[in-house]
């Protein structure tokens, strides 16, 4: 049944937000503000006084009348970690209820926001609580309880969208129906709508395995490509004229019938109905997971939310370079020993379709109207296990449930191995290609937890699994040879810069948090223990590859500090696009350094008799 058939109840869309919850869920994401922002130096605390392993700190709002107090560890990499609990606010001595809302207002100036930016920026903080309020209420399985679903319930079970960002929720364009439907958390099955696209305007690229015929013979079978070409010469159209085109249904309904009007009135654009696979979003949202047929490839298409930061727009001149890229790094992966090791693989997008716009084209390429209508098919996981395996989103090793509880000690816990064995199995199947791609070719990713798919048997890590790679894969060495429609990957930039990241998307931006659930969650390894099993690892991959002892020196993992990068200070300057897409690495901000956690390891490191 599709979305749009069911009848809403009005007062149904607002069933989990009730008084006592929504207390809870804004002093949670208070608490991370204070931490995120402290950790940023938008805020700075003042230290009280000290009580056992805690501290106990205020912070001032820019009037100077409100005073909030609370106690926190301070860890490594400067992460505040707070006790939620203790969050007192106050104005003249008088406590008052905590409300994210106006924490925001309360401290606007010294979070710099943009006046402009502002209602934008609430906007999201607004859904981000609203988000949080009904993972809570719908939460289904318990940190030890997630240990033994499966990876879609667990993909739909993550409560917590990117650490770093406190406004990390928007989805500003989903209406609270929208919201039922095509959120991960919903994890409600629909169907997608497909168009015919005139190949005057729409192109198809796939790899040269996957050619058009096949493709769409593989994800619409016989009998609905039979119906679809039966619309189309209904219309005296000739269906060799025209690529098949999957669109997200709210793209569709909300963006596509109306901005591109002209184009179906004219037959350039026609639609074709629903398929007959249902789909789930999944924490990408605009990513959708086959359930009907687990095997058959992701779905991506455009979808013009505006989300963290960026309207998540897919462009159509980056379609025709996506399967040759992915050709180029699978053919560069399958010829490294290391990497095959490893068991470091990477889902690949294999074809694409886009279509242009010719009215809004002559605007600029990069404009968001120039975004709404493409799509991109990526290889599915599920071949890839063998007997005993199962798959996880990385994500799920950061989340904690409604109770408080992590799940990453109940996973550990579940595999039977201690957590230093288990966190050295994680490390080797996750940072250790990392660091080879690095080191051997200077390609990154953005490996964050929702960009890696972890395979595990007993619940231990054996293999990672790249995802997005299109998109966010970069090249920094300017003597890699490049496939032509790769050349877009190679970008310029400061060699003092290259190793952020390792330093900055690994461990700033996900170990950090790993070390912090360590830390308090773990009675047997702390933070420290976890940061050294990561210096070993970082040790190890230097002895076993001595002929890049050059590149060890030069690009050093264990300097002593590094640049602090500020991911929210980007979205609060431009919430609606925080990044210069054309030049990515210009647009980030650096405010101070961060102290190197695994830089007291460094005399354990005999660079010279390597």
């Amino acid at each position: 049944m599709n979305s749009l058939s069911i009848t809403q109840n009005p007062a149904q869309t607002i069933s989990h937000l009730e008084p006592k919850l929504w207390d809870t869920v804004n002093r949670l994401l208070i608490r991370k503000s204070i931490s995120e922002f402290t950790h940023e130096l938008l805020i700075v605390p003042t230290f009280l006084f000290q009580e056992e392993n805690w501290g106990h700190y205020s912070i001032v709002s820019d009037a100077l009348t409100v005073t909030y107090t609370f106690r926190a560890k301070k860890l490594k990499l400067d992460h505040w970690h707070i006790d939620e609990n203790s969050i007192k606010k106050t104005i003249n001595e008088n406590e008052i209820t905590l409300d994210a809302l106006h924490f925001i207002l309360e401290f606007k100036t010294q979070l710099g926001i943009p006046e402009e930016m502002l209602p934008t920026y609430l906007e999201e903080i607004t859904s981000t609580l609203y988000g949080s309020a009904y993972k809570q209420t719908h939460e289904k399985h318990s940190a030890a309880g997630l240990t033994t679903a499966s990876f879609q319930e667990i993909e739909h079970s993550m409560t917590e969208g990117h650490p770093c960002f406190v406004a990390n929720n928007g989805r500003i364009g989903f209406n609270a129906v929208d919201y039922n439907f095509y959120t991960p958390e919903a994890a409600h099955s629909f169907s997608i709508v497909w168009l015919a696209g005139h190949k005057d305007r729409t192109a198809y690229n796939g790899t040269k395995e996957i050619q058009y015929e096949d493709l769409i013979l593989q994800e619409l079978g016989k009998d609905t490509i039979a119906e679809f070409n039966a619309v189309l010469t209904k219309l005296d159209l000739n269906p060799d004229d025209y690529f098949f085109i999957p669109v997200h249904p709210w793209q569709w309904f909300n963006k596509l019938v109306t901005i591109f009007t002209p184009d179906i009135a004219q037959r350039k654009l026609v639609c074709l109905g629903y398929g007959s696979d249902n789909f789930l979003a999944q924490q990408s949202i605009r990513t959708l997971f086959n359930s009907s047929n687990p095997h058959k490839f992701y779905t991506k298409m455009a979808l013009s939310i505006l989300n963290m930061g960026f309207v998540r727009g897919l462009s159509p001149y980056y379609m025709d370079s996506t399967p040759p890229i992915t050709e180029w790094l699978t053919s560069l992966f399958e010829k490294d020993s290391y990497l095959q090791q490893c068991g470091f693989t990477m889902l690949g997008e294999v074809a694409t379709v886009g279509y242009r716009n010719l009215y809004y084209e002559q605007l600029g390429r990069t404009k968001a109207h120039n975004k709404m209508l493409s799509a991109l098919w990526r290889e599915s996981p599920v071949p890839m296990l063998a007997k005993g395996q199962k798959l996880m989103t990385m994500a799920a090793f950061l989340h904690i449930d409604k109770n408080g509880n992590a799940f990453l000690p109940e996973l550990i816990k579940s595999s039977g191995l201690t957590p230093s064995v288990w966190v050295q199995k994680y490390l080797k199947s996750y940072l250790s290609p990392l660091l080879h791609c690095f080191y051997k070719y200077e390609i990154v990713f953005m490996p964050h937890g929702e960009n890696i798919i972890m395979i595990l048997e007993n619940n231990i890590p054996v293999k990672a699994i790249m995802k997005d790679i299109t998109e966010e894969v970069l090249v920094f060495n300017p003597d890699l040879e490049l496939p032509e429609k790769a050349k877009r990957l190679f970008t310029p930039i400061a060699n003092e810069d290259k190793i952020l990241s390792i330093l900055t998307d690994v461990f700033d931006c996900f170990f950090r948090f790993m070390g912090s659930i360590f830390e308090e969650y773990s009675n047997e390894f702390s933070e420290t223990d976890f940061w050294e099993q990561v210096a070993i690892c970082v040790i190890e991959y230097q002895y076993e590859h001595p002929q890049l002892k050059d590149k060890f020196e030069q690009y050093d993992l264990f300097a002593p500090e590094f640049k602090r990068c500020c991911l929210n200070r980007l979205q609060l300057c431009n919430n609606k696009q925080m990044l210069n897409l054309a030049d990515p690495i210009e647009s980030l901000q650096f405010v101070g350094t961060l102290k190197n956690p695994i830089a007291v390891y460094k005399d354990e490191v005999i660079v010279n008799d390597l």
